[in-house]
């Protein structure tokens, strides 16, 4: 099921440290990506769906540039994403050959695409920003995909930073990094990191009053009840 407006507010409300932790207690405890880092500070907090790409590594007779006039070819793969996707792209963490440039980032903003998250590199760093989309990735680097990648195909189970992402699962990045929930998981996540972080905030008000630590985070009973009557008092 596509997210619907009501959930992607509500996950813009939620942090990544605080999913890590509700998809832990879940049982899920590989879902940050490593190497996905914001391309420039002040983004806000990306969420959408999982639209994937697939690179593997460089073969002479594969990557060239009449690649990019290929059927399979990433700019064939940008015109099937569908507005308000996040693309995420397995680069293997190659930081050599830049996954996408100016070229193609702004076309995927005018198809109304939220934004990128690759365990690779940009390339045409000025170019992709002043596209403002919003992109999480490991960096920047001058050489063309074809010079370290190969692209193979789209929608389709990839690793992204060390974790399995699959099409239509939910991304949501910060300045943290970046963060997946398991399609399935979504609802109890949602639930549970919206009602996470109400708590977190009251945790910080009774810090900021002078609490002592011990029994306030983790909550013991006492500190649980004080919570529920507070949240009773705000309803």
């Amino acid at each position: 099921m596509p997210l619907n407006e009501e959930q992607r507010a509500a996950l813009a409300t939620i942090t990544t440290a605080t999913l890590t932790t509700v998809l832990l207690k879940k049982g899920v405890r590989n879902s940050w990506m490593r190497g996905p880092k914001p391309l420039t500070s002040g983004q806000e907090r990306l969420v959408g769906e999982a639209f994937t790409l697939r690179f593997v590594p460089m073969r002479e007779d594969l990557a060239t540039p009449e690649s990019w006039s290929s059927p399979r070819s990433t700019r064939a793969a940008i015109e099937d994403m569908p507005e308000g996707c996040i693309a995420v792209i397995d680069a293997m963490g190659n930081k050599e050959a830049g996954v996408f440039g100016d070229i193609l980032v702004s076309r995927m903003a005018k198809r109304g695409v939220a934004g990128l998250v690759t365990d690779g590199v940009m390339r045409d760093g000025a170019g992709v920003l002043a596209a403002g989309l919003p992109v999480w990735c490991d960096g920047v680097s001058a050489p063309p995909s074809i010079a370290g990648l190969t692209f193979v195909g789209w929608q389709e189970p990839i690793g992204c930073g060390g974790v399995a992402v699959f099409p239509g699962d939910i991304v949501v990045a910060d300045d943290d990094g970046a963060v997946l929930i398991p399609q399935a998981l979504l609802e109890p996540v949602l639930e549970a990191g919206v009602e996470q972080e109400r708590l977190e905030g009251w945790l910080i008000s009774e810090v900021e009053r002078g609490a002592a630590l011990p029994g306030l985070y983790p909550p013991n009973e006492e500190t649980k009840k004080r919570y529920e009557a507070w949240k009773a008092s705000q309803a």
